[in-house]
């Protein structure tokens, strides 16, 4: 009778048989069974002829024994009770030493560890590019440009005024209409404040930030709406889908094709 066999027969009671039927049936070689449980697969081998004294500890034995049948879809409780006069007897020795017991890892796994610890440092590149990107944008879209309504080729009907923004945008950039064209009732400034009118071509989120920080509007616009904004200036905007977007602040049209970006424009109006 070879080791193996005198093993599974005198230690186990065919426990170790059973592990054995049960991966055959699936197809399954040791060393497959080993990648999956992250073990050994000379610890597989020792569950299958059930030689556990050469497992690291009698606690480590019961919890591979466990995890195996589990893997096999046996019920484990029924195999450890099938060796438990084998591993009921405490052996603290063996149980303090497989504390600091290394479980071998394969050169596969190895590898696995080694790509996801790669792949989330590219990552982590990748976030912070984006977000000094973005923070590179903010500040140079702190001030917007716009051109009066009183360059419109068909006749001025307000009188022209400097630009509020920093920075000037040819009047060609654009074609224009006087604000007063599409919305007559639309005055350029309230009584302690001014005034945003904003007409959507297609549905858009916006928020709109007042003096201060002073949140004046946060939502989703349908298609075909206008939302006014009265408020105390400097203006911060987000505008969503803005290239679908009029903007009219006074009595001047904001030309906000330099700021879109991904099709979201980000600028302050003074």
């Amino acid at each position: 009778m070879t080791e193996a066999a005198a093993g599974m027969a005198g230690e186990g009671g065919g426990a170790g048989a059973e592990l054995t039927r049960a991966r055959e049936a699936l197809g399954l070689s040791i060393a497959d069974v080993a990648r999956q449980l992250k073990f050994a697969p000379r610890q597989i081998e020792a569950l299958e002829q059930e030689r556990f004294r050469d497992l690291p500890g009698r606690a480590f034995a019961r919890g591979m024994l466990r995890a195996y049948a589990r893997m096999l879809k046996l019920d484990p409780d029924a195999l450890v009770g099938r060796v438990a006069a084998h591993l009921a007897t405490p052996d603290n020795t063996l149980a303090v030493a497989s504390v600091n017991f290394a479980i071998p890892i394969t050169d596969s796994t190895r590898r696995t560890n080694l790509t996801y610890v790669a792949l989330s440092a590219v990552m982590l590149v990748v976030i912070v590019a984006v977000a000094i990107d973005w923070q590179k944008e903010r500040l140079r879209a702190t001030r917007l440009s716009f051109v009066s309504a009183a360059q419109e080729p068909q006749g001025a009907l307000a009188p022209d005024r400097s630009p509020v923004a920093s920075e000037a945008i040819p009047s060609a950039a654009v074609p224009l209409k006087p604000v007063g064209a599409e919305s007559p009732a639309v005055a350029a400034t309230t009584e302690g404040g001014r005034r945003l009118v904003m007409r959507f071509e297609r549905q858009s989120w916006v928020e709109v930030r007042g003096r201060g920080g002073k949140l004046l509007m946060s939502k989703l616009n349908a298609a075909g709406t206008e939302r006014q904004i009265e408020g105390e200036p400097p203006f911060r905007l987000i505008i969503g889908n803005a290239q679908h977007v009029r903007l009219t602040y006074g009595d001047q049209r904001v030309d906000l094709a330099p700021y879109v970006k991904v099709g979201v424009a980000r600028f302050t109006l003074e």
